[in-house]
């Protein structure tokens, strides 16, 4: 990712006016589409999100046990300095409290903070554009019912010249299509419901792909396994492929304690992976399972968004 932003920078300054203009953070909703966007919105639903979309792992504040206080802070070390996940509790002056569905959206969405500026992709915005409005509706419910939290996280830590958030618009015009999922006629209940989760909230592609040079996925080689991003060990390839010696029931359970058919234990980011989908429906692990063991290698379009649970 070092790479892109430092070659989209340049572009930014090469190009001039002709860049600036094509750069611009482009959010999904106004003000004119605010009220309509907060009708609806089921809390119980959007705790599934939220434990399928792993908010608690970046969003939590560090250094106490309770993972539902969302108090940011978090340091997310990389080769290009660190960032601080921010404050998402219903806090109305440090958090999100005051936030409407449509700036929720609009950051899950189109990777647009509330400022008008452009979200780093250290945010996996770029799997949460799958989500559905209701899906956004309904986080936006339960995050309202977690305990507000005071105080913000610290500024990210980046050196010259990866402060320049206006060079992420040239890279997401390459690589972010804010498209919805596709159809897949033919695919069961079951498999759509793990594809909505794998590649959706679950962002798992972000990390189990390798990237070009400019940082975006190889979409023929997504979730083949790549480099972990905190530069330790590799995160596995988790196509058909990969799985090979895995059965579904051993997915189901990994996914359930953590503990791979060898008897391992998987550790690292995995393990606050697994501290999420153990908490979700049996039956959520069981879809994962089932199109992870149906995943080929390929860059296949994505398919239909979830039926509803």
């Amino acid at each position: 990712m070092g790479r892109v932003l430092f070659i989209l920078a340049v572009l930014v300054v090469v190009g001039g006016a002709g860049a600036w203009p094509l750069s611009a953070p482009r959010p999904r909703f106004g003000p004119a589409d605010v009220r309509a966007l907060e009708a609806g919105g089921d809390a119980a639903a959007g705790r599934i999100v939220f434990l399928a979309g792993g908010c608690e792992s970046c969003h939590a504040s560090p250094g106490q046990p309770d993972r539902l206080r969302l108090g940011g802070g978090f340091e997310l070390k990389t080769p290009f300095g660190s960032f601080y996940p921010p404050n998402i509790s219903p806090d109305r002056e440090d958090g999100i409290g005051d936030w409407s569905v449509g700036d929720l959206a609009n950051a899950l969405l189109s990777g647009v903070s509330r400022q008008g500026e452009h979200y780093y992709p250290a945010f996996p915005y770029t799997s949460y554009q799958r989500l559905t409005l209701d899906d956004v509706r309904n986080l936006a419910a339960y995050l309202r019912t977690l305990p507000p939290v005071a105080g913000r996280a610290p500024p990210h830590a980046l050196s010259f010249p990866f402060t320049i958030r206006r060079a992420l618009g040239l890279w997401k015009l390459l690589f972010f299509n804010k498209t919805a999922l596709e159809p897949a006629p033919g695919r069961g209940e079951r498999w759509r419901l793990g594809r909505w989760l794998v590649e959706g909230p679950g962002h798992c592609a972000e990390c189990h792909s390798p990237r070009n040079l400019l940082g975006g996925i190889v979409a023929s080689r997504r979730l083949t396994g790549a480099p972990s991003p905190d530069g330790k060990g590799k995160a596995s390839d988790l196509t058909s492929a990969g799985l090979a010696k895995w059965s579904a029931d051993d997915i189901v359970e990994a996914l359930n304690s953590g503990f791979t058919p060898q008897g391992d234990a998987l550790g690292g980011a995995m393990a606050a992976v697994v501290r999420n989908t153990a908490q979700l429906p049996p039956s959520y692990r069981e879809a994962i399972a089932e199109y992870l063991k149906n995943l080929p290698g390929s860059d296949a379009p994505l398919g239909p968004p979830r039926p509803t649970p």
